[in-house]
Order: C-alpha cells, then structure tokens, then sequence
C-alpha cells in the first residue's frame, strides 16, 4: 500500500535530540568520555575566565565541537555552525537545547584559537591518554612512531618570493584569482614563502612526488588497540633523516610517562 506524504507539521513536539540518538550509537560513548575529563579540567576554565562581562561561548563545547570536526571531518567552522541548524546529533553531542541558537562562525573560530593559545586542548588530549592507560589500553612494549605531511591551506600561488616588492609585477587579472606563471622560476623555502600562512613550508613525500605547502605531523600510535599516544606537529623538512630525528622527542616523552 502506498504511503501519503503528510503535508502538515505537528503543531507540538516533544521529541528531543535525545531520543533521535540511537542508545548504540558509538559518539554515546565518546561524549561520555569526553563530558568526565572537561568535568575534571573545570577548575582550569574558572581560572582562564573573568569574573564579568559578557558570557562566551563554553570552553566544553568549543573542545567537543573540536572532536566532531575530526569524528565527521568537517572542513570548517563555518561547516559546523551549519550543520548545528539541523544536525540533531551534533545539538545532543554539544548539549544544546532544540531552541538555542548556534555560535557565529567568526565568534566561534576567535573563541577556539584562544582556547589553543592557553594549551587546554593539549590537557584535554592528555587526559584522555589517561583514561585509556587508566583502562590498561595502552602497552609500553607494542607502539610506532611515524611521521606524514599534512597539506596546508594555502594555496601554491600564495607561495612568492620573499623580495618580491621590489618586482614590478603586472596587476592582476583577476583580483579575487589572480592567475600566477611560475614557468623558469626556481622556488625553495630559502627563497620564497607564503603569503597566507608563513609557516607552511614546500615539502614532498619522496622521488617523483609533487611539493605542496605542508606541515610535518609525527604520531605516536599503541599498536594493541590502535590509539594515538602523542602527536607533534611542526614545519616540514624536505630531508627524512630530520622527519625522523624529530619524531625521536615524542617516543621519549612517551615512554618516560609510563
């Protein structure tokens, strides 16, 4: 038999974003990790936070939403307040009510940088390390250290040199894209740099591979149960021998902790 597609809203609802979350659902889990440890870091929030004027956005969800940008590889923070409009999973995940209003995206996006500049990011990944060793998950005996590029955001035309205000360059085309001829020009970290993000640097994988704008990422893995232990991340090195010496800070700190 045919189904109708019923045209009418209910009137009244009282259905909440806690009911449309699946009681087996994996991220009830992880919430409830992650709602103990920013439970445990409350005394550290009182500490960063003035007393008066206006109330902010509250450190626990800038963390939580932190962890469901990585969960549900969400390209941006713009992405995410979107999808606060109708995700109800993400409302539950970040405790907010059916009638509350999501963040700015530029509020938010300040909010969380300040959030890193004060390292709380850096404690809330070490406490979840914690538990996991507190649930003997973690084994000092069967781990890895490697290391991979992480491409920046930057775009290759952004890549210029560093004296290029002293070049007459013609105006562009297209201000918004302007199109950029790199053909006979020689480019290297020594010489040219980002316009858009100064830290990234030229790096590639290996022989043959393209040089892209990147960073260079060493994570410390448990190999038993396949959890990240420590991660490092700095500017990227062309020579794998430094990739590797780098990674070397992270296995000590590691091994030292347990």
């Amino acid at each position: 038999m045919r189904g109708d597609a019923a045209k009418q809203s209910s009137m009244l609802s009282l259905i909440g974003p806690e009911q449309r979350v699946p009681q087996d659902h994996p991220i009830r889990k992880i919430k409830a990790m992650a709602d103990e440890v920013l439970a445990r870091l409350s005394p550290t929030f009182d500490e960063m936070y003035s007393a008066a004027g206006r109330p902010s956005i509250p450190p626990e969800r800038l963390l939580k939403a932190c962890l469901l940008i990585a969960l549900y590889t969400i390209r941006s923070e713009r992405q995410l307040c979107e999808q606060l409009e109708y995700n109800l999973l993400f409302r539950w995940f970040l405790d907010m009510s059916m009638e509350e209003e999501v963040f700015n995206p530029s509020v938010f996006a300040k909010n969380k940088e300040r959030l890193m500049e004060a390292e709380v990011a850096k404690r809330f990944f070490e406490e979840v390390v914690s538990q996991a060793r507190g649930a003997r998950l973690m084994s000092a005996d069967h781990f890895t250290v490697d290391g991979t590029l992480i491409e920046a955001w930057a775009s290759m035309k952004s890549f210029r040199s560093k004296n290029e205000k002293s070049k007459n360059r013609r105006p562009p085309d297209d201000p918004g894209n302007p199109t950029v001829d790199f053909h006979g020009e020689k480019r290297s970290n020594q010489t040219h740099q980002s316009t858009t993000d100064p830290e990234a640097r030229l790096a590639k994988k290996g022989k043959g591979k393209e040089a892209k704008l990147a960073f260079s990422a060493h994570v410390l893995m448990e190999n038993r149960n396949g959890l990240c232990a420590n991660i490092h991340l700095v500017e990227a090195e062309v020579d794998p021998i430094c990739r590797t010496n780098l990674g070397a800070p992270i296995f000590m700190r590691a091994v030292d902790g347990w």
